[in-house]
């Protein structure tokens, strides 16, 4: 193992609080905290007073800046000078092309036709160039690391990385520091980097608090892996939480363990729970957000928590969705809430 992989792995192995607090130290460059705000209809649903962190206040509409910003601001001039590539189920995707223009890197994002338009807009309306291939986030993350080879370009990972996973923990430090005496916090779960981060900053925080993963009935590849054991692959189906897609990468280093070590609970919902969370948000609090934010909605309206908590937190993870999709999702709602289509 070159001395490099050995430093990395290393860094891993002592990723800490103090990591996440010298990621936010970078982060904030790019990015300003988000609000943390107490959600009077979801509390009322639930009987306890429930907290929603809006990540879909960022520029971009994601929290996948956080992620990209920490890793793209520790690289080398020369890596910086040579361009940076990702694959990406669409968010991480922007998220990278956001801040390679930011910092005038040159960036190519490879993605699969399941992203949605409105993600693929995004990352063109932000300068990056983008290679549409395979049928998947692997097929697309296989391609990636052929430019890599090719060009010379540093493959920014999703997830499976200390430094994207320390800047999504910023996430866990502004919740613990807003509301300290939070119980539990359900959070989206995919590749894990998201949960891998928040998980360490709250539970660094405060031990005893539950950290539940949520994702979707279809594909749920991080959900299976851990049931199974080890990584495992699955093949993608459509879902409203197409943000939640892909594999986890059969040579997974870090998200797998770090979710086995730190999830109390895994869950899943359905794709008619997350439809019905999403018209929710947009009817009760007047936000447009995507299937994957929606995630942890639902898991709360649908009383998929342990009983008893009082206090409970979640993160709206993005607002990325084709408005052929809300449309819908708020036809549908409006439908179920008042019996007839239409105000």
């Amino acid at each position: 193992m070159r001395n490099a992989e050995k430093k990395e792995r290393q860094s891993i192995n002592s990723l800490s609080l103090k990591n996440i607090f010298e990621a936010r130290k970078r982060v904030y460059q790019i990015v300003k905290p988000t609000p943390f705000i107490h959600s009077i209809p979801l509390s009322e649903s639930h009987s306890s007073q429930v907290f929603i962190k809006l990540e879909n206040y960022h520029e971009i509409g994601a929290f996948k800046v956080r992620g990209a910003a920490n890793k793209i601001l520790k690289l080398s001039n020369e890596e910086k000078k040579r361009g940076v590539a990702t694959f990406s189920t669409g968010n991480h995707g922007l998220a990278v092309a956001f801040v390679a223009k930011k910092l005038g890197i040159g960036a190519t994002v490879c993605i699969s036709p399941r992203v949605p338009k409105a993600k693929v807009n995004a990352i063109r309306r932000a300068g990056a160039n983008i290679e549409i291939v395979g049928n998947s986030q692997d097929d697309a993350e296989k391609y990636c690391c052929k430019l890599e080879e090719r060009q010379g370009l540093t493959v920014i990972k999703p997830f499976d990385d200390p430094d994207i996973i320390a800047g999504q923990g910023t996430i866990g430090l502004e919740m613990a520091e807003e509301v300290p005496d939070l119980e539990a916090v359900v959070i989206p779960l995919s590749g894990g980097g998201l949960f891998a981060g928040v998980a360490l900053a709250l539970k660094s925080y405060n031990p005893s608090i539950q950290v539940i993963g949520v994702s979707m009935e279809r594909s749920p590849v991080m959900y299976e892996s851990i049931k199974a054991g080890k990584p495992v692959v699955l093949q993608e189906q459509s879902t409203l939480a197409d943000s939640l897609l892909g594999g986890i990468g059969l040579n997974n280093e870090y998200t797998f363990e770090s979710v086995k070590q730190y999830a109390d609970d895994l869950i899943l919902v359905s794709e008619d729970e997350i439809a019905e969370a999403m018209g929710f948000m947009a009817g009760e609090h007047r936000m447009i957000v995507e299937g994957a934010a929606a995630t942890g909605v639902a898991a709360i309206l649908q009383k998929k928590l342990p009983p008893g908590l009082s206090k409970v937190g979640t993160i709206i993870t993005g607002n990325n969705v084709d408005l052929s999709v809300i449309s819908k999702v708020m036809q549908d709602y409006e439908i179920h809430q008042t019996g007839v289509g239409g105000y």
